[in-house]
């Protein structure tokens, strides 16, 4: 190998093992960005994973699908009905992108051989580090709130008025740990989530550059990235949407019927069978699949941004 071209791939390497607070910063303004356009599928996905209709007892269903419950929503609520309980996603999805991709980078930057590169064992644990990270610091109280906000809604007089003050009223009567409903849950859902989609992400992108003979951690092109996100996310879907499901119902407003993670997913297998362990899964594939590509889309244009007006040193 020339000294020309390793210098190439040392320079590739230093520019692609990005800093943890360049991570942060470009992962908060991501996640902004990211929510307010998918907002509407998280809003339904939730909605039918807590409607727990067409159960063995025989409850009657208060969906009968995505486009029945966006027609409900919107005949009761109005078109930004299916937006509620954002304020809760906006406040909390910066510092939750911002702690998943900084966690992210600064394993990752510890973890990357000479050439800048994972292996296959080092892609998932930095993805797994990066979804606990996430799931400790800001996804679970983050998405307990959202949940009770949308599940708040559906009542005849809803109890939350705003953010801060269904914030309030949560910490008022349940405490901190109002806030922390499910952790366990969220921990394995989010772990496992990022590190199906940052293994996957990084194992396409390398084989693209390897086949297109560009230098390790060299840009990729945008609608690349793309459509290598919607992959990842589609696999991500599929592979932990049982873990979701069941985070959901630990985060509701009727959580407290639930001892415990395990007995939360028994009594859902016990009552409603093996199916609603991927109820929600075609608005979740939806949104998920959009988040993704639309977040590593972004989230990549700011890093290369960033490498040029902020080097790494």
């Amino acid at each position: 190998m020339s000294t020309t071209h390793r210098r190439d791939i040392n320079a590739a390497a230093a520019a692609g093992t990005v800093g943890g607070v360049r991570g942060v910063i470009a992962g908060g303004i991501t996640g902004a960005i990211e929510i307010c356009i998918t907002f509407p599928t998280e809003f339904v996905k939730t909605q039918l994973q807590l409607d727990e209709g067409g159960s063995r007892r025989g409850e009657p269903r208060q969906f009968n699908g995505i486009v029945d419950c966006v027609k409900k929503t919107v005949h009761s609520r109005g078109f930004f009905g299916l937006y509620r309980g954002l304020s809760v996603l906006l406040y909390g999805s910066i510092p939750k992108s911002g702690v998943r991709f900084g966690a992210f980078e600064e394993l990752k930057k510890h973890a990357v051989d000479s050439n800048g590169q994972l292996n296959t064992k080092t892609r998932l644990l930095c993805g797994l580090g990066a979804g606990i990270a996430e799931a400790i610091f800001a996804v679970t109280p983050m998405e307990t709130v959202k949940v009770k906000f949308i599940q708040d809604q559906s009542l005849a007089k809803p109890n939350y008025r705003g953010f801060f003050h269904g914030v309030r009223e949560i910490i008022r009567t349940e405490g901190i740990r109002g806030t922390y409903q499910g952790l366990t849950a969220t921990m394995l859902k989010q772990g496992s989530n990022q590190a199906i989609r940052f293994f996957v992400m990084e194992t396409l992108k390398e084989q693209y550059r390897h086949y297109t003979n560009r230098a390790p951690n060299a840009p990729v092109p945008i609608l690349v990235t793309g459509v290598f996100g919607l992959m990842a996310g589609a696999a991500s879907v599929f592979g932990n949407t049982p873990l979701d499901v069941v985070k959901t119902r630990m985060q509701s407003l009727e959580a407290s019927k639930y001892k415990n993670t395990w007995d939360c997913a028994s009594q859902i297998m016990r009552n409603e069978g093996p199916k609603a362990f991927y109820k929600g899964t075609v608005p979740r594939l939806g949104r998920v699949c959009a988040d993704v590509a639309i977040t590593f889309m972004i989230y990549d244009k700011f890093i290369e941004m960033f490498n040029r007006v902020w080097p790494s040193k």
